[in-house]
């Protein structure tokens, strides 16, 4: 049985992202999942990040039979910032690494993981092979740092490792000039999960007050979604409902959306639970506002609702969308938005529903992790 050590970028609970889909899905693997430390300036932005400060002592939780989850130690802030820093929060976590490894009688396990501070850390981790799967254009994110040093960490892990995946072509392109030996693979989705929307379920409690045609987006509210234009589509469409599900995360700005009573913030939803509001919704929405982040985005919500079968409004970003376009409605500017939304309400043609099924089933995550797993046997690496 394969050992795999995997350096998250997202905790286990209670979002499944890339990284718990992919690791689920490898055979005959033992796997310790390590959830992203935090810093110790963290409670001051986010109360509930307090308890996060003390669950690297916690012992590890069997979450499959197969995985075990920890969280890496608390780390000093400005990582991104300084390398020096950076260097001596990745010897750190090295070294609790280390230690749940011996506890596991693991050796030179595959190291797999998906952020660039990991540079200064993969040397000081035994292991018979490196994986990076990038999943975003991390120096795009803003805030606190050196967007130059995030991407010349990366690209030297990149050059150190044995297999790169990227989620965008974008991200791709600019990897495989260090390191050949990869691919681009896009996110994915839960296909028999979110294929239970095609059918009729039950309406959630907080739906059912909310009059059709609903317009729906699920996922995080980030800074770079495209508030704006649900704006003017919700201000001259007052007989359309826009609901979104998700947590607003820091520096998202809702509130021009906030006062008006056709938007609806529902929150956010078990992941089990998210079929029974995409069956209700009309429309789903797939809404990146332009920017670098956004671009080479590989958006998990987007080939969730391909499985639906609903009709889709996308805007142009990120590109991933494009090759779509035939069965989907792609909107170019907030007045085309309006009428993408029009149209994406008059698309009722049961061929171009089973036209998205079949992307959203080709789009499914044991697809994905197959394509994977083929490469890093071509490789070596399994």
């Amino acid at each position: 049985m394969k050992q795999i050590v995997c350096l998250a970028t997202s905790p286990w609970y209670p979002i499944p992202t890339r990284k718990q889909q992919v690791m689920r899905r490898l055979r005959d693997a033992e796997i310790l999942y390590f959830d992203p430390a935090v810093t110790w300036i963290a409670p001051l932005k986010d109360r509930a990040a307090g308890e996060k400060l003390r669950a690297w002592k916690a012992p590890g939780e069997a979450v499959r039979e197969n995985i075990t989850v920890y969280t890496l130690p608390p780390m000093a802030p400005f990582f991104n910032k300084y390398r020096w820093v950076n260097r001596r929060n990745q010897a750190r976590a090295a070294a609790f690494v280390r230690r749940t490894m011996a506890r596991h009688g693991f050796e030179k396990p595959v190291l797999w993981v998906y952020s660039p501070i990991c540079a200064d850390l993969v040397d000081k981790v035994p292991h018979s092979a490196l994986v990076y799967d990038c999943v975003d254009r991390h120096s795009a994110y803003g805030g606190l740092m050196d967007a130059a040093l995030v991407d010349a960490m990366e690209l030297e892990l990149a050059a150190k490792c044995d297999m790169v995946f990227a989620t965008a072509e974008g991200l791709w392109e600019r990897l495989r000039a260090v390191n050949p030996h990869g691919a681009c693979i896009p996110n994915g989705a839960n296909f028999e999960l979110f294929h239970r929307a095609a059918s009729p379920q039950p309406v959630p409690a907080d739906l059912a007050g909310i009059p059709g045609p609903i317009f729906g987006f699920v996922g995080a509210l980030q800074s770079c979604i495209e508030y704006g234009w649900v704006e003017r589509a919700a201000r001259a469409r007052g007989d359309w409902s826009f609901v979104f599900i998700g947590a607003p995360k820091p520096g998202a700005d809702l509130s021009a959306l906030e006062p008006l009573s056709n938007v609806h913030f529902l929150g956010l939803k078990p992941h089990e639970q998210l079929p029974e509001y995409l069956a209700a919704f009309d429309v789903c929405l797939n809404l990146f506002a332009e920017s670098d982040l956004s671009r080479d985005v590989s958006p998990l919500k987007f080939y969730e609702y391909l499985a639906t079968g609903k009709p889709i409004v996308s805007t142009p970003q990120p590109e991933q969308v494009l090759p779509y376009g035939e069965i989907i409605h792609i909107a170019r500017s907030a007045e085309d938005f309006v009428d993408q939304c029009a149209a994406a309400l008059a698309d009722t043609d049961p061929a171009r529903a089973e036209a998205r099924v079949a992307a959203g089933r080709a789009s499914a995550w044991d697809a994905r992790v197959a394509q994977m797993e083929a490469l890093l046997r071509e490789q070596g690496v399994f």
